[in-house]
């Protein structure tokens, strides 16, 4: 018939799927784990390229290799001990090193927050990667390294793998993963970031766990990073590994590497003597992400404040942030919501708060999630100065896996110290001792030690409930005397507090941190120039003379 149009079978257009599986099947599994082997190198080579000592120094990254410095780090031989036996380690590379081979098959690396577990992470990575001589991994197959923190409720490793580091590898899936990783002789695995784990309270059906508790990859070397020891991890024998800091060969080290090079020697005593003229910062400063920001920010700058405390150096710290943003503003009304942004932070307060109090701490949040509650000048405002970071986090749907941008603190420091405004509000209109607990309860001290010392530094009538808490709780007695000393209020209550404080035994440990017995020693000296007991072992009081 006229006009009518002849039909056309159109041939079916291969999908990308489709054309995947087919090179899929095409490949040996030699050439896959040749492609998964490069694929592993270009992402974390993206990795330890672009780490960042002060956030808002966006236009000047380090190779790790080029700012890692020895710290301290000890092998505990006892880990279910109270009185354990120590080791110095001479490096870093003996981590691998047992007395006897295949000794140990789960290791976990210990340090509080800011002592580097993630730069060490990424050091090994870098080692792997570059066939660095006598570092126990380069003689790996394979190194897999995980930020827990980017694995949301994924449970399958082999998911995470190909979602995380292999995101637009096409020619890989899990299945391929998983049957490279099985015939390596030699597989070496990092977990980074237990602590920051969003499954970390849930123990079922996630391979992570699995892996913890030796159900999984039972012959394979893992380490893992952590604040603390999961317990599951303690039923495996694992080899504990503690980071003990800068010492101040460290710190020299750190400074020629990473800031003024070798033969720069006024920029070297300018840094140091900064040091010196505040006694609270060389003690803080063992702690390597203190001292990193405070080596960097002096090179810097011509000036630099004395500190009595935490605080007041975690005050100056965002103040220099928002300064150096200001200063790039080029019009004035840019100027002028940077200076409300950075005063007014109350929503922001609100979300560190809520994410850390909770027994499964929130550390990540979902992009447009949080730039609608914070606002979006607000948001951009942040993660342009670089205390707010985005970074790809794994989702999990009904039936697929993908990665969505989550935005987290710079460092979990941070997230601490924006959450401890909004814990010194609630604890100071805490009514009774029931209100407080639900405030202070789901917290641990000992995990988020900082939140309680800034939340003390920055309102003085919350640090006396705080303290009165801190006292009254099991083996915070000592945690106390750090919040005491963060004070600058009202000398008086101080006094007042150290009085309590005093009733009971005070002792002075080997095993307490340089920053703790030195605030003990100092607790006692408020107590002899203030005439105030101290209670002894013979359960008599004496009054303590410290002045000779």
């Amino acid at each position: 018939m006229p006009g009518k149009k002849k039909s056309v079978r159109r041939k079916k257009q291969p999908t990308h799927k489709g054309t995947a599986s087919a090179s899929q099947s095409a490949l040996t599994l030699a050439e896959k784990k040749c492609i998964l082997l490069d694929s592993l190198r270009t992402v974390y080579k993206k990795q330890y390229d672009a780490l960042q000592p002060i956030p808002y120094i966006k236009d000047r990254l380090y190779c790790v290799d080029k700012v890692f410095v020895e710290g301290g780090i000890e092998h505990v031989l006892e880990t279910l001990s109270k009185n354990s036996q120590k080791e110095r380690l001479s490096s870093y590379k003996d981590i691998f090193t047992d007395s006897s081979p295949g000794l140990y098959k789960r290791r976990i690396v210990k340090g509080e927050a800011g002592y580097g577990k993630s730069t060490l992470a990424l050091q090994l990575a870098y080692d792997w990667c570059n066939g660095v001589k006598d570092s126990p991994v380069s003689a790996a197959d394979v190194l897999i390294l995980l930020k827990l923190r980017q694995l949301g409720d994924v449970r399958s490793i082999y998911k995470a793998i190909k979602v995380i580091l292999l995101p637009s590898e096409i020619r890989l899936n899990s299945k391929d993963i998983k049957d490279i990783l099985q015939q390596c002789t030699t597989v070496k695995i990092i977990l980074d970031g237990f602590d920051e784990y969003p499954n970390r309270g849930k123990s079922i059906r996630s391979d992570i766990w699995r892996i913890i508790k030796s159900k999984l990859f039972e012959t394979v070397d893992v380490t893992l990073t952590a604040r603390f020891i999961p317990t599951d991890f303690k039923r495996s024998s694992p080899k504990l590994l503690q980071l003990c800091g800068f010492d101040e060969v460290a710190r020299d080290q750190y400074i020629r590497k990473a800031i003024t090079g070798e033969n720069n020697a006024n920029a070297v005593d300018k840094i140091k003597r900064g040091l010196r003229e505040n006694p609270i910062l060389d003690d803080i400063c063992q702690v390597p992400l203190f001292f990193v920001t405070f080596a960097h920010m002096t090179h810097e700058r011509d000036d630099f404040p004395k500190f009595k405390s935490v605080t007041d150096f975690f005050v100056y710290m965002l103040k220099c942030f928002h300064s150096h943003d200001r200063n790039k503003a080029s019009d004035h009304d840019a100027v002028s919501y940077s200076v409300e942004y950075e005063q007014n932070h109350v929503e922001l307060d609100k979300v560190a708060f809520e994410g850390l109090n909770k027994e499964n701490q929130q550390i990540t949040w979902n992009k447009k999630q949080l730039c609608k509650r914070l606002g979006k000048k607000f948001y951009d405002k942040y993660i342009r100065v670089g205390i707010l970071v985005e970074e790809e986090i794994l989702e999990t749907t009904s039936d697929d896996i993908k990665t969505t941008t989550g935005v987290r603190f710079y460092h979990k420091l941070v997230c601490e110290w924006y959450a401890s405004f909004r814990l010194a509000i609630a604890t100071e209109n805490a009514r009774n001792e029931f209100e407080l607990e639900t405030i202070l309860g789901k917290m641990d001290p000992l995990d988020l030690q900082y939140i309680f010392r800034f939340a003390c530094g920055l309102n003085p009538s919350a640090a006396s409930k705080i303290i009165e808490y801190l006292k009254k709780r099991n083996g915070c007695d000592k945690f106390a005397i750090l919040c005491i000393l963060e004070q600058n209020g009202d000398f008086e209550d101080i006094r007042k507090t150290v009085t309590k404080l005093c009733s009971r035994e005070v002792f002075i440990a080997r095993e307490d941190s340089k920053l703790l017995q030195r605030s003990t020693v100092q607790l006692l000296q408020i107590a002899s120039s203030h005439d105030v007991s101290v209670f002894e072992d013979t359960h008599s009081m004496r009054k303590y003379d410290l002045t000779h």
